[in-house]
């Protein structure tokens, strides 16, 4: 059962996928599958097997008793054992759990928790690559200011900086698809890693074990070798971190003194309790708040890395907290960021009014390089900056002063000075960046019909 909290920072989605009660689905499928694996390999009787799996139902199972439990137990899953035995009659008893510890069930149900959270985080990134592409098509041709430590440098389109974020999120399906394919794979290890109790026939188990639950083979237990853990934290920071520079342009963007973008209205969206007149973003502030939560957690789960012989005292521990909040806050601000872009309202009349806001500075380079060609780079910026430091003085216009300057007009015809201080003629390569990364976006969503 999700919490109220997570209504501001989880999503109705993944909070089902690390509730509780999925928790508890999770270690009872490892039981059940742990069952089927070993009456195939004539471990235990089939119908010890069949007994088992039909006991291993939430609903037979008091949750919130076994979590109360868990606190003294010191884990989840010897309450479970022990509920899961009650359910289970005659002598199929005593094959519940047989040859595994407390940790093989708990790491293996996390490990189909995390297959569901990823398969939930591709999903919203897809969906956030989706508008991204929209926006990348539809303005490809919308100049805008592009900002370089917050200063206006040179122009842009609406559809690059889209397509930057487009870029972005495309990699990071790549990212998570890599990570599922790789880093899943089951955990059965016994007591102290080496199956004794299974005799000569562990690895056989852990072969139909994690065929059974659809995860991979490792190469042994890895009970307190958290490195799988690790990457998959690093790569839902980077989510998250990507997300927010995603959220922190919108913001910066919808600033009163920008007023390039806002996001859509909706009734209560984004007003002041104090102020009748604001509009804040509140979809890419709640995705900024998110994404810090969750980049937070990724240290928690690096220092868990610190693992003691071949049992944790702590360090697995803490993975229980932190990587269900690690997926809530990372989809939240996945969601938020979609959410932002989605109903996106772009002002192209404040874009090229903020073009125009330095009367002409931001062509400088552009005026700089028509000039290289017929007296050289080094010359041709020592003009350039000349006449700049003049209308900064003067707070005059650039392009007048170009048309005034008799070292400029010496080189350039007035028609040559209107094209350099055309900002749609200065975009270089823009439309091939944005078609290079519309087909990476489209060779995404073809592979994944494969």
């Amino acid at each position: 059962m999700s919490e109220p909290i997570d209504e501001l920072f989880s999503t109705p989605g993944m909070s089902t996928i690390f509730s509780s009660e999925a928790h508890v689905r999770a270690m009872l499928a490892f039981e059940a599958a742990l069952a089927r694996s070993e009456a195939s390999a004539g471990i235990i009787p089939q119908e010890a097997a069949d007994a088992i799996v039909a006991s291993c139902r939430e609903e037979l199972l008091d949750v919130a008793a076994l979590y109360r439990e868990a606190a003294t137990a010191g884990t989840p899953a010897i309450p479970l054992v022990r509920m899961l035995m009650a359910q289970v009659e005659g002598d199929a008893q005593k094959f519940v759990h047989w040859g595994a510890t407390s940790q093989d069930a708990i790491d293996t149900a996390l490990m189909l928790q995390i297959r569901e959270g990823l398969d939930l985080l591709m999903a919203g990134l897809l969906s956030v690559c989706a508008v991204c592409a929209t926006l990348a098509e539809q303005h490809r041709r919308t100049p805008m200011v592009g900002r370089t430590l917050l200063q206006q440098a040179l122009p842009i389109t609406f559809g690059l900086k889209a397509a930057r974020w487009l870029a972005l999120a495309t990699r990071l399906v790549r990212t998570l698809r890599e990570c599922r394919d790789r880093e899943l794979v089951v955990q059965l290890g016994g007591a102290a890693g080496t199956l004794a109790s299974l005799r000569d026939r562990g690895f056989q188990v852990v072969e139909l074990l994690a065929g059974e639950l659809r995860l991979s083979v490792p190469e042994l237990p890895w009970h307190t070798e958290r490195d799988r853990i690790a990457r998959i934290a690093t790569a839902l920071g980077i989510v998250a971190g990507a997300m927010a520079k995603i959220a922190g342009d919108v913001a910066l963007l919808a600033q009163t003194e920008v007023g390039e973008v806002a996001e859509g209205a909706a009734p209560g969206k984004g007003g002041s309790s104090a102020m009748p007149q604001k509009r804040n973003p509140v979809d890419a502030t709640g995705a900024l708040a998110s994404a810090r939560l969750a980049i937070g957690l990724v240290p928690v789960l690096l220092s868990s890395m610190v693992q003691e012989h071949e049992r944790a005292v702590g360090g697995w521990q803490a993975e229980w907290a932190a990587i269900p909040d690690l997926f809530r806050f990372t989809a939240h601000t996945v969601e938020r960021v979609w959410s932002a872009l989605s109903g996106l309202q772009i002002s192209a009349v404040h874009m090229r009014a903020n073009i125009d806001l330095t009367r002409g500075l931001i062509m400088a380079e552009s005026l700089t390089m028509a000039l290289a060609p017929h007296i050289g780079r080094p010359e041709a910026y020592r003009i350039v900056q000349a006449v700049c430091n003049a209308v900064i003085k003067s707070e005059g216009d650039l392009y007048q002063a170009a048309l005034e300057d008799t070292q400029i007009r010496a080189v350039l015809s007035p028609e040559e000075i209107d094209r350099a201080f055309e900002p749609t003629e200065y975009l270089g390569s823009t439309d091939a960046f944005i078609e290079r990364t519309l087909a990476s976006y489209r060779e995404l969503q073809s592979s994944r019909s494969l």
